[in-house]
């Protein structure tokens, strides 16, 4: 059984939607999409800016409520209103790590809080901070500083290693590369992959960038307008496209090859 199930969601900015600025018009952004994704798997969600993967990423961690379909993990549906026990199974990671840690904190600080509420006391907490960034490859006196005095990929891996507090089965990585260079992206997504084998995760990855998909992901969906047009293993998808869509997006990158071998 796969450890996180999306099973025919859609989700509709508009009328009756508490998103919508707007309360007279309507638009469906994910539109009947179905994925799973297993432990130690990572499943690329790459399509073109307005595409539908950032509504779909922020349906599955329950930032936004899906108007219909389920999601479930594992085996178990998750309720519309989730509760924070089932918050902290599922993690976000963002595009822009300051939207999970806070200028005005330090990591340490950052991470010691989220541990704190999970009910652990503050020197286990600390202990458990200091593993935890270690885990990711950072030198402890990051613990001490504050996001703005680290550089971008050192942000991006503090605020995995704040994504990880909670012991998540799942993580959604949104963008989590786009902002950085192409040698730093190196090294978050080997990062990710070392993550997902070890700690035995299940890994949504949404992106526009199929150079990073080619290099991170088991398999890989493709959305369009809404809805998935093509899905499957990575390298059968990059080798024999099915569909028009998906054919058009890898014919428009000429240089794919050169770059996923940085």
């Amino acid at each position: 059984m796969p450890l996180l199930e999306i099973d025919d969601v859609c989700v509709t900015y508009g009328r009756g939607n508490r998103f919508l600025r707007r309360a007279d018009t309507s638009h469906t952004a994910v539109e009947h999409v179905s994925l799973t994704a297993e432990r130690r798997q990572i499943v690329g969600v790459v399509g073109e800016s307005g595409s539908g993967k950032s509504s779909l990423a922020k349906a599955v961690v329950g930032l936004i409520e899906p108007q219909s379909g389920e999601i479930r993990l594992g085996g178990e549906v998750l309720p519309l209103k989730r509760p924070v026990e089932v918050r902290r199974r599922m993690q976000m990671v963002f595009q822009d790590p300051s939207s999970a840690l806070n200028p005005s904190l330090t990591v340490g600080q950052a991470i010691v809080e989220l541990l704190r509420r999970g009910g652990m006391d503050r020197t286990a907490a600390r202990t458990r901070a200091a593993e935890l960034i270690d885990m990711v490859g950072l030198s402890s006196s990051t613990l001490d500083a504050k996001p703005m005095a680290l550089s971008g990929g050192q942000r991006q891996r503090a605020s995995i290693a704040r994504a990880l507090a909670t012991d998540p089965e799942v993580i959604v990585a949104d963008e989590p590369t786009s902002a950085l260079d192409v040698s730093v992206q190196a090294t978050v997504l080997n990062l990710l992959r070392g993550l997902a084998e070890s700690l035995g995760l299940a890994v949504l990855f949404i992106t526009h960038d199929l150079g990073v998909v080619r290099r991170l992901c088991d398999d890989v969906a493709v959305m369009h307008k809404g809805r998935v047009v093509e899905r499957g293993p990575t390298a059968a998808i990059f080798e024999a496209p099915a569909d028009p869509y998906t054919q058009q997006l890898l014919a428009s990158m000429p240089t794919l090859s050169r770059r996923t071998t940085c």
